[in-house]
């Protein structure tokens, strides 16, 4: 399989091990340039690779993901349209990337890894962890989702699937009301199943898969995935695209414009008070 060049992450293989790494760390890997196409494609590549058993998404930097660029929402011009209908559609056609993202890992043949190197904040917090077939965090790492104070849903299915692994109240407490929640509390409530320390983080990760393939027959671990996902691949698909209507009706309502001009009169107010004392 030849090597894809890439911008935006970095694409490895590492025996049976395929790593797709956010590479963006300036943006804190921020949903931005080409990461979420490009990711895309390598977990497509890395569903056909004839020899890998596990695929690890994981991030360059400090920051697992800081999600979408929630200033390109605030600054967003207003844009008319000579109907609901043609409205709806804009916003639907914005959120096909996701649709395609989730279904690609929904449907991945390969045990999917999610390495939390760091903190994940909005889609970095909610889209991959309940879809991930395992869930790796280094110490420091916390996780939290503002989508209700901007407006916005849970995205991506993940109200389901933070609820299959969590419960509904524990799920509602961090997508609902957007409580932040450690590595340590994200592991008590089954959210993650290691934490590793930070210093070599991505070696330990490594370390670790090999390890599980040095006494366990990597197609029967595909297999025990497959079992798994049979009777949960629909409704996952399901709640994905519900995911995405309900966000564009979010956006069809004017909700996050609305909220943002709120914050925004709030952050200059505070502004104007402190730069008069």
């Amino acid at each position: 399989m030849t090597t894809p060049k890439y911008n935006d992450i970095i694409f490895e293989i590492k025996g049976k091990i395929g790593i797709i790494k956010f590479n963006r760390p300036k943006a804190l890997n921020s949903f931005g340039g080409d990461i979420l196409t490009e990711t895309i494609d390598a977990i497509r590549r890395l569903d056909e690779h004839p020899e890998t058993v596990f695929t690890v998404l994981t991030g360059e930097g400090r920051f697992f993901s800081a999600g979408a660029d929630v200033k390109a929402v605030g600054n967003a011009e207003t844009r008319s349209f000579p109907n609901i209908g043609a409205k709806k559609l804009h916003f639907l056609g914005n959120f096909t990337y996701a649709t395609e993202l989730l279904r690609s890992i929904i449907d991945h043949k390969k045990v999917f890894v999610l390495a939390l190197n760091g903190p994940g904040v909005g889609g970095g917090a909610a889209w991959f962890q309940g879809f991930a077939d395992i869930v790796l965090a280094a110490e420091g790492t916390w996780l939290q989702v503002p989508f209700s104070a901007l407006g916005l849903v849970p995205e991506n299915g993940s109200a389901v699937a933070f609820a299959q692994h969590m419960g509904i109240h524990r799920a509602n407490d961090f997508l609902m009301f957007g409580r932040k929640l450690t590595a340590q509390e994200l592991e008590q409530w089954g959210m993650v199943n290691r934490i590793f320390p930070n210093e070599g983080f991505h070696q330990r990760v490594v370390s670790f898969l090999e390890e599980q393939l040095a006494v366990n027959d990597g197609k029967s671990m595909m297999e025990t995935k497959k079992l798994q996902n049979a009777s949960l691949r629909d409704g996952r698909i399901v709640a994905v695209v519900n995911a995405v209507d309900a966000l564009a009706e979010r956006f069809v309502a004017d909700a996050p414009l609305q909220r943002f001009a709120e914050k925004k009169k709030e952050l200059e107010a505070k502004s104007k008070k402190g730069s008069k004392i």
